[in-house]
């Protein structure tokens, strides 16, 4: 398979950056080369907006999957255009497991799926509680992950806006790793609030450098 995608892909994927996000004020890319051209890699953004799936495909040459709410599914030509992507259908707050060993084969065949580890939109002001499943997925095949900033997006198209307005956004791709990288030496219940912690910080830093300073989430009260 060609890691940049199917011609339709990438038909879509710069129509998307230079007409869409070009009505909206453009997009900037940074640090695209840091993304593995090969491998298993899970892109990890904050998410702010519905724009943020499509600028984090749009800023890298890597061909990208993800998981998408089922409801987006459902509606006219929408559907059909997300699926032609290689997006696939996540019931949120269900445990879709269907969904789950579907993201798991991806990966095992080497493909590159944009996860959000916070698992739903935020304020743009607050980085959200990092949720178990980037980390369950890195930790079960291997994955790179590669941590992204996004800025702009929760002016262009926030939360509860019905449709998006004109603002200059960016994208910003991290150093990758893996989930033992950032668990050395530690006991597995550990691990599992190291690897959110260190995720929050890179995201954190991540958008501080393009303008966009967020407050850490709460600390979890688990013993």
């Amino acid at each position: 398979m060609n890691p940049r995608g199917k011609p339709w892909y990438r038909f879509i994927r710069w129509a998307a950056r230079y007409l869409f996000f070009g009505a909206l004020g453009g997009m900037r890319s940074e640090d695209s080369q840091k993304v593995p051209m090969e491998g298993p890699v899970i892109l990890a953004p904050v998410h702010f907006s519905y724009l943020d799936p499509m600028i984090v495909s749009c800023g890298t040459a890597r061909a990208v999957s993800f998981m998408a709410k089922k409801e987006l599914f459902e509606v006219f030509g929408l559907g059909w255009l997300i699926r032609s992507l290689d997006a696939f259908p996540v019931e949120r707050g269900a445990g879709d497991s269907a969904a789950i060993r579907h993201a798991i084969e991806m990966l095992q065949q080497g493909r590159a799926l944009i996860l959000f580890p916070e698992g739903t939109r935020g304020d743009g002001k607050t980085l959200g509680p990092i949720t178990p499943g980037v980390a369950m997925l890195a930790r079960r095949t291997g994955a790179k992950i590669v941590p992204v900033g996004v800025v702009g997006t929760q002016v262009a198209w926030p939360k509860h806006q019905k449709r998006p307005r004109r603002h200059r956004t960016k994208v910003i791709y991290g150093d990758p790793f893996t989930y033992e990288e950032a668990t050395a030496g530690l006991g597995e219940k550990e691990k599992r609030t190291a690897f959110a912690e260190y995720l929050s910080q890179r995201l954190i830093e991540l958008c501080a450098r393009g303008g966009l300073i967020l407050a850490l989430p709460p600390k979890s009260t688990d013993d």
